[in-house]
C-alpha cells in the first residue's frame, strides 16, 4: 500500500467518524457576524491552522479548496462569496465529499444567507485538478501538503500555480520542523497521513513554492502545534513541529529573485525626513517599513547606521516594500 492510499483510509475513517483529535488546529474556530458553524464541521476540522482571510476575499473571487474536510472552511469562504458555484471544493475521498455535502445541509439550518450550491464539490487529485488554466482567484488547502512526498508535493504546488489566474494567490496552512527527522519516522506512513512526519522547513517549504514559480511569497503566521516525544513515536529526542500560515502570489519572478516576507521591517531615524534607497523603496524618518527579506539584505549592504533592520517575526500582514 502507498502512502497516498494509506492516507486516503486514515480520512476515509476520519468521514465516517469524527476525530476531534486528528488534527490540532492552532487557530480558535471564528465565526463573523451572521456566521454560524455546526458543531459536527468543528468536530470535522482537520487543519493546523486557517486560509481564510479578509483581506484576500475582495471583489467576489472564485475560490478553490483542496482537500474539503467536514466543509468548515468552505462555508467560510462561501460566507464571502455568496454566490452559485463560487467556491470549488476539492477532495478524492467519496466519503469526506459526502459527510460534507451532509454537513452543509445543517449549515443552512443556521445561516439563511448560505445555499449549499454555493460550493461546487468535486471528486479530484490535488496531482490533476479537474479545473481550467487561469480561472481562481485565490485557491487554499489546510494541513494537506505537508503529508505529499518530494515529487507528489512539487505536482501539487504546480497545478495549483497552473489554476490561478495571474496575481491569484495560493493561501495555505501547514505544519513544518526546523529539526531532521530520522527516517523511521518519515518512512511512516501513518504519521505522514496524520499531518506529523512529512513536515518541512520553512526554508524548504517556501523553496517549493518558489520553484513553482510564485514570484511573491508572505508569511503570515508561525504558531506551535506538535512534539514528538522518545515514549510515543520513533524517536530519542523531543521533536518540535509548528505550524505556518503563507500565501504565495502569482506574480512575475522578480529578476533578482522572489520577494519573500518574513515579517521583518526596516525603520529610518537618520536626520533627514525620509531616505530613499533609488531601488524603489522609500523610508519615512521613524515609521517602520515592511520589507521582503531581498530588500532586508539590500539595506543592511549599504552599510549605514541608521537603518534598522527586524530580526524575522515570521508575522506579515501587507502593505510591504514590494
Amino acid at each position: 500500500m502507498s502512502y497516498l492510499e494509506t492516507t486516503k483510509n486514515v480520512y476515509k475513517e476520519a468521514a465516517l467518524t469524527p476525530d476531534v483529535g486528528l488534527c490540532c488546529t492552532t487557530n480558535p474556530i471564528w465565526e463573523l457576524p451572521g456566521l454560524k458553524i455546526p458543531r459536527i464541521m468543528q468536530e470535522m476540522n482537520y487543519g493546523c491552522g486557517s486560509t481564510v482571510h479578509a483581506r484576500d476575499l475582495t471583489n467576489n473571487p472564485k475560490i478553490l479548496y483542496v482537500g474539503v474536510g467536514g466543509g468548515m472552511e468552505l462555508l467560510q469562504f462561501a460566507y464571502f462569496s455568496r454566490q452559485k458555484n463560487g467556491v470549488i471544493g476539492i477532495d478524492v475521498v467519496d466519503e469526506m465529499l459526502e459527510a460534507s455535502r451532509k454537513n452543509f445541509t445543517e449549515a443552512e439550518k443556521l445561516n439563511p444567507w448560505f445555499e449549499s450550491d454555493f460550493v461546487d464539490l468535486r471528486k479530484g487529485d490535488a496531482m490533476k485538478l479537474p479545473v481550467d488554466d487561469n480561472s481562481i482567484d485565490v485557491a487554499a488547502q489546510n494541513c494537506l501538503f505537508n503529508i505529499f512526498k518530494e515529487d507528489d508535493l512539487q505536482q501539487a504546488i504546480s497545478e495549483m500555480y497552473r489554476v490561478l489566474k495571474p496575481h491569484g494567490r495560493l493561501v495555505m496552512s501547514d505544519p513544518t520542523c526546523e529539526q531532521e527527522m530520522n527516517d523511521e519516522l518519515r518512512n511512516d506512513e501513518r504519521l505522514r497521513a496524520l499531518c506529523l512526519s512529512g513536515s518541512l522547513s520553512i526554508a524548504n517549504y517556501v523553496k517549493a513554492l518558489t520553484d513553482a514559480g510564485f514570484g511573491t511569497i508572505e508569511i503570515r503566521a508561525r504558531k506551535p502545534y506538535r512534539i514528538l516525544d522518545p515514549k510515543n513515536y520513533p524517536t530519542n529526542e523531543l521533536i518540535y513541529i509548528e505550524s505556518i500560515e503563507v500565501a504565495a502570489i502569482k506574480d512575475p519572478m522578480p529578476k533578482d529573485g522572489p520577494c519573500i516576507f518574513t515579517g521583518k521591517a526596516a525603520i529610518y531615524y537618520g536626520d533627514e525626513a525620509y531616505f530613499d534607497d533609488n531601488a524603489g523603496h522609500v523610508l519615512m524618518k521613524n515609521q517602520p517599513l515592511a520589507i521582503c527579506d531581498k530588500t532586508a539584505n539590500a539595506l543592511q549592504n549599504l552599510g549605514r547606521n541608521d537603518i534598522f533592520i527586524s530580526p524575522s517575526t515570521f508575522h506579515y500582514d501587507g502593505g510591504g516594500c514590494c
